[in-house]
């Protein structure tokens, strides 16, 4: 059976712990060689990251990944009060499902 792995900012330690899910807390300049350690671990089924690390990976690097992956990359929301960056979540789905960028108006 596959793994369930959350990486999240240190401050958000121990939420997801106290759940009984694998957590693991990271400053922001770990979070790109941590989810590449953790693309190669064929235990790890999916992999929640949170949304301020993935801000700090560079995105064509993380497609890269993914692509030679199996399992299934989440970004989890930030908490409330955090600012976004200008390409939200959504859009970054859309245009990777589509393989080009859409734009959603509200």
């Amino acid at each position: 059976m596959k793994e369930v792995l959350i990486l999240t900012p240190e401050e958000a330690m121990p939420g997801f712990a106290l759940a009984g899910v694998r957590q693991v807390a990271l400053s922001a300049n770990q979070a790109q060689a941590a989810i590449e350690e953790f693309c190669r671990d064929a235990t790890i089924g999916v992999l929640a990251v949170d949304e301020r690390l993935m801000q700090t990976i560079d995105p064509d690097r993380v497609q890269e990944l993914i692509g030679k992956w199996p399992g299934v990359l989440v970004t989890l929301p930030a908490p409330a009060g955090f600012e976004r960056p200008a390409e939200d979540e959504l859009q970054r789905l859309v245009r990777r499902a589509l393989g080009y960028h859409v734009r959603l108006e509200s």
